[in-house]
């Protein structure tokens, strides 16, 4: 079994490698990760200088030393940042570097600390490395997120099981979604981006002026900006390399015209955001907006993350996932938007990707806001899809079209 184990965790760490970053010869890799997962860094620093990378360097976080800053540091010192991290990340990945962050962060960590603190701290981050995610919305680099089962993750995912049987659990479920257990994982990764690039190029083709969501406590209009453009599978850099940013990805997403958005959305998925957990929340929009809020537990860290800027009242990303995806056949709730946003239709509050837009990684800051883009510090996607879902697309003619029905797409390719 153990020997297993080390096999199918070599297999992923390749994945992330070969699939998630591409990473090309002569280049270098910056790795953030929990401290629990050095085991799959040393892997993937391995499999990194066996594609002929030049240099990995790792740099790993303690999220019981970020639980214990929140408890007993000085209230005052939470607009503190280490600028040689948010320095050292942008001047790696302006000098070509890939970048890849390892997630498996305890998704209640901060519960019962201070939203206020929790949000000054995130907000914080955010303004330090801004030039850094500016670059990477204009796919500056090759970069992937991919996950790690710590313990602390796998509690609230099997909170009724032992502690050895909690891990292997999410290993196991980790390893399916990411396709580690067909017999030739690479080329099952191949053909499952093949297929997620035809569906986005399909909708590109479309051209909808809107997509209309209706789900239970659902029925929401995301306009969308002339020339958008889907994206799914890989994504080119601007260096002319294909990479996976996700691990896993079922998604093809595009991004919305922020001035054009109306109506109501229900999430169906608890939201797991700077370490502590939205559950059972509500959004009004107008005219592109959040003008109500609602949610049964962190109603306030809600609020606090809208009011982290002005762009992040609206959205920045519409993606379509279908019911059947693996992910969402493992009837499991992972607690981790990089899992959970690959089991349903998901939206997200904050910035737009400039490459959603045609030419739009060329494009001024002005262009971008007057094709509807939306700016901000943040990016935060949160779960609104199910197997009740239905999605139309509104054609500039008026002709109303069947995208998702039921949760499942409604056009063969």
């Amino acid at each position: 079994m153990a020997q297993n184990f080390e096999d199918s965790l070599q297999k992923y760490a390749d994945i992330i490698v070969r699939i998630g970053l591409n990473l090309r010869v002569g280049q270098s890799l910056m790795v953030t990760a929990p401290v629990q997962s050095a085991s799959l860094v040393q892997k993937i620093a391995a499999s990194a200088y066996q594609a002929g990378c030049r240099y990995v360097d790792v740099m790993y976080l303690d999220e019981l030393v970020k639980l214990a800053r929140h408890k007993h540091a000085p209230r005052d010192s939470f607009e503190e940042y280490p600028t040689y991290l948010s320095e050292g990340i942008l001047q790696h990945t302006k000098n070509g570097g890939a970048y890849l962050r390892i997630t498996g962060e305890d998704p209640d960590l901060l519960n019962g600390q201070d939203p206020d603190l929790v949000a000054l701290a995130e907000r914080t981050a955010r303004v330090h490395l801004k030039p850094f995610y500016e670059l990477l919305h204009h796919n500056g680099f090759n970069w992937a997120i991919a996950g790690y089962p710590s313990l602390s993750w796998a509690r609230a995912v099997f909170p009724g099981k032992s502690h050895e049987e909690q891990e292997q659990l999410l290993w196991d479920a980790l390893f399916k979604v990411c396709r580690i257990d067909q017999p030739d994982p690479i080329a099952a990764w191949q053909s499952h981006i093949a297929g997620l690039v035809d569906r986005r190029e399909y909708l590109t083709q479309r051209q909808y002026q809107a997509l209309h969501l209706i789900a239970p406590d659902t029925d929401l209009t995301i306009g969308l900006s002339e020339r958008h453009r889907w994206m799914g599978g890989s994504i080119r850099s601007e260096t002319g390399i294909d990479f996976v940013p996700n691990l896993p990805t079922e998604e093809v997403f595009t991004m919305p015209h922020r001035q054009r958005i109306d109506g109501q959305v229900t999430a169906t998925k608890p939201l797991s955001y700077s370490g502590s957990l939205i559950e059972d929340f509500c959004l009004t929009f107008s005219e592109g907006r959040v003008t109500s809020l609602r949610a049964r537990r962190g109603e306030e860290t809600l609020r606090k993350m809208i009011e982290l800027d002005g762009g992040m009242a609206s959205l920045g990303e519409v993606a379509l996932v279908s019911h059947s995806s693996p992910v969402s056949q493992s009837g499991m709730l992972f607690f981790n938007t990089l899992l959970d946003e690959n089991a349903a239709c998901h939206i997200a509050l904050g910035s737009g990707f400039h490459f959603c837009l045609q030419d739009g990684e060329s494009v001024s800051e002005e262009e971008y806001a007057r094709r509807g883009g939306n700016t901000s510090l943040g990016h935060t996607d949160f779960m609104i899809g199910s197997a009740e879902i239905d999605v139309d697309g509104l054609l500039p003619d008026g002709v109303c079209e069947p995208v998702m029905r039921h949760g499942e797409w409604a056009f063969q390719l």
